[in-house]
């Protein structure tokens, strides 16, 4: 009775939260028109920087809709681990005023996550879109995920003759405040929690969908590549992000846990925690009624990546769809693989 009682509150937080969703979108998330900037800075004096807390001043110009050019005063530093230690242009991390952007693209932002890709050749600026696929991918299976945009960035690095111009595909992540916001939440995050203690539907979908792009460089205990909300009602919701591990994107310095025992991030591992066949079932039946929308969502990119990419991420997502739809398979692949410690 009251597991019922704590479901039926659930469900009731996710339809309000839907209801509220659309206004609690800052304006630059409403559209998905790729957004024109260009940033200067030294990518190498701002490597050097190793404090999370410690911003570079500088300004981030952005071209209007009617075409002009302005500009908004910003402050920049590195983030992430991995990437910012292996790549040549770090993860970044954008912070302004809320006086310097209201009335600009950015309004209702003051933080921005910037993913932009490791290297400089073409090849990365697709990893890069097949990375904001995943990000919208999920949006298509939870409520609770990140809006992101894409950017087309123009990066002066240096200044001077010495200065060099990269144009670079990249993409802007909201803070996970305004997604707690939205959901009437709090972002919790000194809270190590074992993925039991989530939510189960939510973190069964969000196990599904690690699984679907095969990533497994995540882990909600240490709030690793997952951000978790509380809901009003008191359960806990993961919130995934960082997708460029994945099998999806297949980067070229993606590695994979000697723990795991697979040698490719393309073979796809279940790493969710064991749930009565009953939600197994129930969440199977989601994703599968879902297919259509996923290739949508990767059939939407036509314009930003070829062909041969399209088809490929197709075939890659309907090896999990097939899963899915073999008793056999899902029970072997899945259920069976399931941990439970």
């Amino acid at each position: 009775m009251k597991r019922h009682a704590f479901l039926l509150l659930f469900y009731l937080a996710i339809s309000l939260s839907g209801l509220a969703q659309k206004e609690t979108i800052t304006p630059m998330f409403q559209t998905q028109e790729p957004l024109t900037i260009r940033l200067n800075f030294s990518v190498k004096e701002i490597k050097k920087i190793k404090s999370d807390t410690v911003y570079t001043t500088s300004y981030l110009q952005y071209k209007s809709d009617n075409g002009s050019w302005d500009s908004v005063k910003i402050g920049l530093r590195t983030r992430g681990n991995f990437r910012r230690a292996n790549c040549t242009f770090p993860p970044l991390r954008v912070k302004m005023k809320k006086g310097d952007s209201e009335k600009t693209p950015f309004a209702g932002n003051k933080s921005l996550k910037l993913v932009v890709p490791c290297q400089s050749p073409k090849t990365y600026n697709d990893l890069i879109t097949k990375e904001f696929i995943c990000y919208k991918l999920y949006e298509v299976i939870s409520p609770y995920h990140f809006n992101t945009r894409l950017v087309d960035l123009t990066l002066v690095d240096g200044k001077g003759k010495q200065a060099k111009t990269y144009n670079l595909m990249a993409f802007f992540i909201e803070d996970d405040d305004l997604v707690a916001k939205r959901h009437k939440a709090k972002v919790m995050d000194e809270l190590k929690i074992h993925p039991l203690q989530l939510v189960d539907t939510a973190s069964l979908k969000q196990d599904f969908f690690q699984y679907m792009i095969s990533n497994s460089d995540w882990s909600s205990v240490q709030q690793h590549n997952i951000k978790v909300l509380q809901l009003k009602s008191g359960g806990y919701i993961p919130l995934p992000y960082d997708f460029d591990m994945s099998g999806v994107v297949n980067a070229p310095y993606s590695t994979v846990s000697e723990l795991l025992e697979t040698t490719t991030v393309r073979e796809r591992v279940y790493r969710g925690f064991c749930r009565s066949q009953e939600l197994f079932e129930y969440v199977r039946k989601e994703y599968l009624q879902l297919e259509p929308s996923v290739k949508n969502v990767v059939n939407g990119f036509e314009s930003q990546l070829n062909a041969k990419e399209i088809a490929g991420l197709n075939r890659y997502l309907d090896e999990f769809f097939a899963i899915l739809k073999s008793d056999k398979s899902f029970k072997e692949n899945i259920v069976q693989k399931c941990r439970t410690k």
